[in-house]
């Protein structure tokens, strides 16, 4: 039987996650009291027109950002929903920028704002590159263009969008986990959540106003995955 056939069979899970789900891995968040945006303004740091300002300050944000992928590990959520493939089709939708789900063993996984370890040249959103160390003014792709990081900046497009909402409106298990739902377009994608789908919440934060009281984990993400596990092997 082809893989493909086996994930038709299977119940569909996606997955919306997002900063809380990195930080218990120790990457810094953006929103919360000691989270980047305090150190940085985000005009500076995340706008097209910061990078114009200046591009040498923004590609030392994110080369900090990429060295600390060499000193984190995924944790126990991101190996737990890894290890719900074998029993559903999972499909992960993250607003990070690392690459932890990856590191973990997912497979399919959509990045909304871009990643950490891939560039791209300024004049262009399609010709992405694989770039694991530091980038820098002066680098550029084969036509002499400079590199920036292929990172969906405020203000831009979100490219990926429309393949989220496609694989949302499919779900038969829509899993929130880790994030504020208050970035959008991302925290809009709980609306295309089919009605016969059920929508499961982990956040320690978040204040729930997306699903049924016993859907709802107001825990941390390690926490949360190991008893949604344990639910979601029943429902099978």
């Amino acid at each position: 039987m082809s893989n493909n056939l086996k994930n038709s069979q299977k119940k569909k899970l996606v997955v919306l996650s997002g900063a809380g789900i990195s930080a218990e891995s120790g990457i810094s968040t953006f929103r919360d009291s000691t989270g980047l945006w305090e150190n940085y303004r985000i005009e500076d740091v995340a706008s097209p027109e910061g990078f114009a300002r200046d591009p040498e300050f923004v590609l030392n944000f994110y080369n900090a950002r990429r060295r600390q992928l060499r000193e984190v590990k995924p944790n126990a959520a991101h190996l737990i929903l890894a290890e719900l493939q074998q029993d559903l089709d999972v499909h992960i939708i993250t607003q990070n920028v690392d690459d932890l789900h990856e590191r973990a063993g997912s497979k399919n996984v959509i990045h909304l704002h871009g990643e950490l370890k891939k560039v791209r040249p300024v004049d262009s959103e399609n010709d992405i590159v694989k770039w694991e160390n530091d980038l820098n003014v002066g680098d550029t792709d084969n036509r002499g263009i400079q590199l920036r990081p292929h990172i969906v900046w405020f203000g831009e497009v979100v490219s990926e969008l429309e393949h989220a909402v496609k694989v949302v409106s499919e779900a038969d298990y829509f899993l929130i986990i880790g994030t504020s739902m208050q970035v959008y377009p991302a925290a809009g994608l709980v609306e295309y959540v089919p009605s016969s789908g059920i929508v499961f919440v982990v956040d320690p934060q978040l204040e729930n106003k997306f699903t049924n009281r016993e859907n709802f984990f107001k825990t941390s993400a390690t926490e949360g995955m190991r008893m949604l596990k344990q639910i979601l092997r029943t429902k099978l």
